[in-house]
């Protein structure tokens, strides 16, 4: 075992030629999905709007020849979506499947203090494109049954990010679009997961100031491209990477976490203290004590 995950079938069960679709592809987390798909041994077609930015992509795999291939395109908009599918086509080739990790650019904010435009130019650039995206998308899915499309969401979805309330607010508006383009889509024979991260990722760039849970940004993509293989698939819409199980095959004594960035860390665990009798009394008679002890006012607490 060497704490990669196991990609599965996604490349067995797909035709020969087929491609790997990653839109988003210049961002950092895009970036990592390629590295993660060309290292599984995928065809990959690689999305992205800067044209500079892929090509310095394109750079970073010397050796993946025409395993690699890159289109600038965006897809603010439904028909440049509809663009972008008719070159895909031009291509002549199949869908294995479609990774989405697009998103605006992160503004700091008080969703208050904001002009009445503010938090509709959030939705039109960070949710609609998904809806644009998968639209075009699946139906060229379809063609493919059994064909997956992974979109990746971030943190505050359940709760508000403080400084960030709009992001919280397209966040869980994107997990909403998940589960009904799931619904959907299962009719036409393609699967729909979307992966929730609830911290932000670490990178190369930020690992100087990130908190020791945040997870690897490279963990997270590898854990989205296990989403596409068919065999393992979950049924949920969402699928929370926190609660990513550890591989059932890891021996006990080492743990191994897509959270740490740790490539061999032991963990030594104590064994039970055993509980006798005389612990039990203890523990009631110290219960009992506390809870006739007269109840006092402090600074902190107010108490009837």
């Amino acid at each position: 075992m060497n704490g990669t995950i196991d990609f599965g079938t996604i490349a067995d069960g797909a035709p020969a030629g087929a491609e790997l679709l990653i839109l988003g592809a210049t961002g950092c987390l895009g970036g990592a999905l390629v590295d993660a798909a060309l290292q599984a041994g995928h065809r990959v077609v690689a999305v992205g709007r800067d044209a500079d930015a892929l090509a310095a992509l394109q750079a970073r795999h010397p050796g993946a020849g025409d395993a690699l291939a890159t289109l600038q395109a965006g897809i603010a908009r439904d028909a440049d979506a509809a663009e972008l599918v008719a070159r895909l086509r031009m291509r002549g080739r199949p869908l294995a499947g479609v990774i989405a990790a697009i998103r605006g650019a992160p503004v700091r904010a008080r969703l208050l203090d904001q002009p009445e435009d503010f938090l509709r130019q959030r939705l039109d650039e960070d949710l609609l494109p998904h809806l644009f995206a998968a639209r075009r998308l699946l139906p060229l899915l379809a063609e493919r049954p059994g064909a997956g499309y992974v979109l990746i969401g971030g943190p505050g979805a359940d709760q508000p990010w403080a400084g960030y309330g709009h992001h919280s607010i397209v966040a869980a508006a994107l997990r909403m679009l998940a589960r009904v383009l799931h619904d959907e889509a299962r009719t036409v024979g393609v699967r729909v997961h979307l992966l929730g991260v609830d911290a932000p990722m670490r990178t190369d760039d930020n690992a100087q100031h990130a908190c020791p849970g945040w997870p690897q940004v490279g963990a997270v993509a590898r854990r989205a491209l296990s989403l596409l293989d068919r065999d393992t698939a979950p049924r949920d819409a969402v699928v929370r990477y926190a609660a990513t199980p550890a591989p059932p095959a890891l021996r006990p004594d080492v743990l191994r976490s897509d959270d740490i960035d740790a490539s061999d860390q032991r963990a030594t665990t104590a064994p039970p203290m055993p509980v006798g009798d005389r612990d039990r009394d203890a523990a009631r008679r110290l219960l009992r004590d506390i809870a006739a002890a007269p109840r006092t006012r402090t600074d902190n607490t107010l108490l009837p």
